[in-house]
């Protein structure tokens, strides 16, 4: 990532024209030319994996599979593999809008098996083929995920009949031993007598994997590549655990698990973040010569371009809170694995091309472990105005432009958890509005708009590498455009963009400040198109 490029975080969600959600169909291929419109070289993503409880990309039942809700239906039907009339949304689904996540699963779910037995019956010599080799590819994680996702969804269905919810619900609190301890005898016994349903799972995970990879083939044959991003934790309501329980640190005789992870107060919550995943045994890991990580990350780098891993300090050392604790306060910090993880998925792997979320409380330690594997750390351009009195002390901030060590870094105006810069500026204080534009040599009248306008020239005039900035911020969204706000449920993740908001406008606007500060030049001198979406 020596080269200077530039690029634009949107998550799939967000996308708009398609009943309920953004998905992979033609929306995501106007976004791409959009992008290459624009002069941008790099489009980053979310996690991508079936998301549960709060909606969040962050917590997925699989690290491995891929978000039902994302597969587009049109599509499906287009390829012949679904029929039209099953798809038709109900009035309460709309094309546009914020995304309703439990209408949408109500809906949707079921719509998708419809269509996973309707390929099933009717798919051609050709796409029976592809889907048996897909399964025989994915088999080691595939096999898990089907057989979780039928078992849970059995025992969810019979939770709520009961009226079991939260964590009683779980895995290994409310399945049978047999099969929440993973036997393989029972769950032999599960495959055999739920064929059909079974079935249908590994098909609609298909669908995903076809159109996510006819869609990067055109992102990237347009220039840009793909920004994924994987959590370093996984949820504990997962196949991964469920699957690799004696990775994670749970009691293996009574199936409870005994810490969980979280952060302690930083600048986003008072009483710390307290995420509730399950924790790694390191030790267990590194006697398998961390053979699950090293899956994992070979897995996602056949989706993605380049990886983001959140949550990197957490490599070095992580903060382990009981389970069972109100919140993240009383916590401990234990050493990570460190650079011998790193070191081992190199030598399986080759180059990483990975940038480390190197943001919260960051020691020396963790800064070291990231320069010694040569990643390109985060910078926050709104972490720089925050404080509300300027001084010296301020201005030496490590998050402003002029304070930047090296170029080996990817500097972002905000992220997924921070307010869009629109928002942030206005709901600000006057002080921290005035010390921005002392900075950003704006006049005294300059109002939240002109002040994200200044932002993204700074982010793309820095020394940093890599510049990546949310859509929202290209054209000035206000609060209402947030993604995520840390330590709440419940209105996250649901922000879809107008369906008008993609203009020439924008496109002009980044491809300026690309072409002015040296970004992609050799991408912007080229108009001809490799591909075309369908």
């Amino acid at each position: 990532m020596s080269e200077r490029k530039s690029g634009v975080l949107l998550h799939i969600t967000s996308l708009p024209g398609t009943p309920g959600i953004g998905t992979l169909g033609k929306e995501a291929y106007r976004f791409a030319d959009w992008l290459h419109e624009a002069g941008q070289s790099l489009w980053q993503v979310l996690p991508l994996g079936p998301t549960g409880y709060g909606d969040s990309p962050y917590a997925s039942f699989s690290t491995f599979a891929g978000n039902p809700l994302l597969v587009d239906l049109a599509d499906l039907v287009e390829r012949g593999w679904a029929d039209a009339a099953d798809i038709v949304p109900p009035d309460y689904i709309k094309d546009n809008g914020r995304i309703d996540f439990g209408s949408v699963v109500w809906w949707k779910l079921p719509v998708l098996y419809k269509c996973a037995a309707y390929f099933l019956s009717h798919a051609n010599e050709k796409d029976r083929v592809a889907y048996e080799a897909f399964k025989n590819d994915n088999a080691a994680w595939l096999n898990g995920f089907a057989d979780y996702t039928s078992i849970k969804k059995h025992y969810d269905a019979l939770a709520q009949e009961k009226g079991v919810s939260g964590t009683a619900s779980m895995w290994n609190a409310f399945w049978p031993k047999e099969l929440a301890s993973h036997d393989p005898a029972a769950v032999s016994a599960w495959d055999a007598s739920h064929v059909q349903d079974i079935e249908q799972i590994k098909a609609i995970q298909f669908f995903f994997f076809v159109q996510w990879h006819a869609l990067k083939n055109y992102v990237n044959g347009l220039g840009i590549q793909i920004v994924g991003d994987i959590p370093i934790f996984v949820a504990g309501d997962s196949a991964d655990v469920w699957a690799n329980r004696k990775y994670f640190q749970y009691d293996q005789e009574t199936l409870q698990q005994k810490t969980c992870a979280g952060v302690p107060p930083d600048y986003f919550s008072a009483t710390g973040q307290l995420w509730g995943n399950p924790l790694y045994d390191w030790d267990v890991l590194k006697r398998d010569g961390y053979a699950w990580w090293v899956d994992r990350i070979r897995h996602l780098l056949t989706l993605v371009d380049i990886v983001r891993i959140d949550h990197f300090r957490g490599f070095e050392a992580y903060w382990q809170v009981p389970y069972g604790s109100p919140n993240a306060i009383k916590g401990t910090w234990v050493k990570g694995p460190g650079k011998d993880l790193f070191d081992t998925i190199k030598q399986r792997l080759g180059t990483l091309p990975i940038i480390a979320e190197d943001l919260g409380v960051i020691t020396p330690e963790v800064e070291a472990l990231r320069d010694g594997c040569g990643f390109p750390g985060m910078k926050i351009l709104q972490f720089a105005f925050n404080d509300n009195e300027w001084s010296a002390e301020s201005a030496a901030i490590k998050d402003l432009p002029h304070n930047f060590s090296g170029r080996n870094l990817v500097v972002y105006t905000g992220t997924h958890d921070n307010d869009t810069s629109c928002g942030f500026f206005t709901s600000c204080t006057e002080t921290c509005r005035e010390n921005t534009r002392r900075y950003l040599g704006l006049p005294s009248s300059a109002g939240a708009r002109e002040l994200v306008s200044g932002l993204l020239r700074s982010a793309f005039a820095s020394v940093a590498d890599t510049c990546v900035v949310p859509l929202q911020d290209v054209y000035a969204v206000g609060t209402e455009g947030r993604m995520n706000m840390p330590s709440t449920t419940g209105t996250n993740w649901a922000w879809r963009m107008a369906p008008d908001l993609l203009d020439r406008g924008g496109a002009e606007l980044l491809k300026g400040l690309s072409l002015t500060y040296g970004r992609n030049l050799q991408l912007l001198g080229s108009t001809e198109k490799t591909g075309a979406a369908e």
